[in-house]
Order: C-alpha cells, then sequence, then structure tokens
C-alpha cells in the first residue's frame, strides 16, 4: 500500500465450497435449448460433474446437440431418459410449461431433480413438484443460478450479521429488450410467454427472500404487440412495514440493479444484480463503505448450482438451504398475485 493510502475495508469473503470438491455424478438434461448450451458448458469447465445423456421431442435434435456437446446417449423422448439407470440427477431445461410434466416424470422414475427456473409455472404447480419430490424422498431444487453464487453468499452473510439494521426497503429491476419480429418464446402467450417468469423471477425472488412472506401486492401491466404481457411494476408489502418495488419489462434493456436499505446500511448489487459481480455496502449517515469484488463472468457462474446439487444429494439431502423449495413457492405466490391484479393468466389455468 503507497503511503498515505488507505485500504477500503472488504465485506466477508464468500463461503463457496470449491467446485471441483463436489462429488461427480452423472446428469441427465431434458431439453436442449439456450439455457442447456450454458449449463453444460460451465459445469464442464468448472467442475467434475459428468453429463451421461441429453433428451429432446425428436430425436434427431437430441442427437446433433449430444454430438456437440459429446454426451454419450441422446434420446428422442424424455421418458427414455429418465428409465437410464446410468442417470444420477435429471436438470428439467425445457420451456416453463413444460416444467411440471418433466419433474413428475424424472422423480416418478426415481431421479433427482433440478428444475430450471421458475419452478412451475403457477404455485399450485411448484408445490406439486415439491410434495412429490418430498413423498418419493428424493432431491429436489429450483435452478435459480442466483442464490448460488458466491455474490450472493456475501449478501447472505451481510444479511444474516445484521450489518443492515432492520431491512425495510427492496428496490430491484430487470429489463431485456426481445425484437418482436424476433420469434424468441418469450413472445408466445403458448410458452407462458412475457417477462414475469424470465425476468421478473429475479426482481421477485430478491424480494421475497429478504423480506418475507408479502402481506399485500399491488401491480400494473402494459401489454405487448405479440400478444403478452409486456412490462410489469409491482409494489409488496409485508406486515413488518418492509417494501419493495420491482420491475420488469421485454420493452428494453433497463441498468438491472438491486439495492436493499436498512435502517443501519444499503447494500447495492450493480447490474446485472443477478450475475456474478460486485456488492456495495454503505453505512447509514456516512462512514467507511465496504466491497467485494468477483470477475463478472456472466453465465459461467452456473456451475455453482450443480456443485450444490452433487453435495446435498450425496450428503442424503432433500432440499439445499441455498434455495429451499418453499422459497421457491413463496415467489411463485407472489407472482401469480401479481398476475392477478394484471389480469395475465398461461396455457391451462
Amino acid at each position: 500500500m503507497t503511503p498515505g493510502s488507505t485500504a477500503v475495508p472488504a465485506l466477508p469473503s464468500p463461503r463457496t465450497p470449491d467446485p471441483l470438491a463436489a462429488p461427480a455424478l452423472n446428469w441427465g438434461v431434458l431439453g436442449t435449448g439456450w439455457i442447456a448450451e450454458r449449463f453444460i458448458g460451465s459445469v464442464r469447465r468448472h467442475t467434475r460433474q459428468r453429463f451421461a445423456a441429453v433428451a429432446s421431442r425428436g430425436a434427431a435434435r437430441a442427437e446433433e446437440f449430444a454430438v456437440r456437446h459429446d454426451i454419450t446417449r441422446a434420446y428422442g423422448s424424455y421418458e427414455e431418459l429418465v428409465a437410464d439407470g446410468s442417470v444420477d440427477v435429471v436438470y428439467v431445461a425445457t420451456e416453463h410449461t413444460a416444467h411440471l410434466t418433466c419433474a413428475r416424470l424424472a422423480l416418478e422414475a426415481g431421479k433427482h431433480v433440478l428444475v430450471e427456473k421458475p419452478l412451475g409455472i403457477n404455485a399450485a404447480q411448484a408445490a406439486e413438484i415439491a410434495r412429490l419430490a418430498s413423498d418419493r424422498g428424493l432431491f429436489c431444487a429450483e435452478a435459480l443460478w442466483t442464490f448460488f453464487l458466491p455474490r450472493f453468499d456475501v449478501v447472505r452473510q451481510v444479511l444474516d450479521s445484521g450489518m443492515l439494521g432492520e431491512v425495510r426497503s427492496v428496490l430491484a429491476d430487470m429489463g431485456e429488450y426481445f425484437d418482436p419480429a424476433g420469434g424468441h418464446r418469450i413472445l408466445r402467450a403458448d410458452l407462458a410467454g412475457g417477462p414475469l417468469l424470465d425476468l421478473g423471477t429475479y426482481p421477485v425472488s430478491l424480494a421475497t427472500w429478504v423480506l418475507g412472506r408479502a402481506e399485500t401486492v399491488q401491480s400494473s401491466g402494459v401489454q405487448h404487440p405479440a400478444g403478452v404481457n409486456g412490462q410489469v411494476g409491482a409494489v409488496l408489502n409485508t406486515e413488518r412495514g418492509g417494501q419493495a418495488v420491482l420491475h420488469t419489462t421485454l420493452f428494453g434493456d433497463t441498468p438491472t440493479t438491486a439495492t436493499v436499505a436498512g435502517t443501519e446500511g444499503t447494500l447495492h448489487l450493480p447490474g446485472p444484480f443477478y450475475h456474478p459481480g460486485d456488492v456495495l455496502f454503505t453505512p447509514t449517515g456516512g462512514g467507511t463503505p465496504r466491497t467485494y469484488t468477483e470477475p463478472r463472468t456472466a453465465h459461467e457462474g452456473l456451475h455453482f448450482e450443480a456443485t450444490e446439487v452433487a453435495r446435498c444429494i450425496k450428503n442424503g439431502q432433500l432440499e439445499t438451504p441455498l434455495r429451499p423449495l418453499a422459497d421457491s413457492i413463496a415467489t411463485m405466490r407472489v407472482m401469480d398475485e401479481i398476475r392477478h391484479r394484471c389480469g395475465i393468466d398461461f396455457p391451462g389455468e
């Protein structure tokens, strides 16, 4: 340190175990889309986990994906994959409307399961998956990768330590532009499109995690020309006086930042707040800020959820404390209420 300079105090270090130390399991993947590509890539580069099989609704697509990702077995149906005796755990990476069906298939076949977020398209589906996993004595988790990142373990420690005092406010935003002519599934009403399940899950889950159960939910939405909801703003209030102001949109790229404010200090998560990145703490009324810094590696951080799953399964745990199923269901209940107030219905409801 140079003479006269002052080191900025650091926040706690993450307690995240070494991903390479996690026991290696054989994974089967249901779905061959964007998130499956990135999950497999990140897990392969940073862990000892193995990908034994992949399935799609068509054999040709599954085979092409398997060749590209050096996966031994490719199946043209989800039923075939969950019957594969070499598969220890199934990662459900299908469209949202198939999460319940695929999770049920895997659990009924005796497979542990990691279901891509959201756990279901509504709280009833999420609760059904959780009940089935419990009844079968199998591990189940929602792959909401943010909660498994080292960055969020720092946030977890700050919250648990009481550094913020009484936490009263959460501000969070998640917006991304989608071209109406692009044909993305987020613009398809038949696939439960709109920003809420894909993007809004992040701010809503942060708010429900930090503040607890929402006593009241107010929301307003704007329709998208593609026939789905295009934008939602929501205010959540808790019985103890906590409030969250949340926003998600398909109409433009927004800052995607988050702030958690308490009586003793404020945490700021620079955007994208749900990715790997920094944590900034500012004491109330002045004082020296404290920081935690990590590389902004984006979706390269997906492997942390895989190794947490592997550790839990080997330890005989049916859930992960980093994202308990009750938290996933609580998030879905709030999103159900947001949709109800905006008049947003999903297929089959």
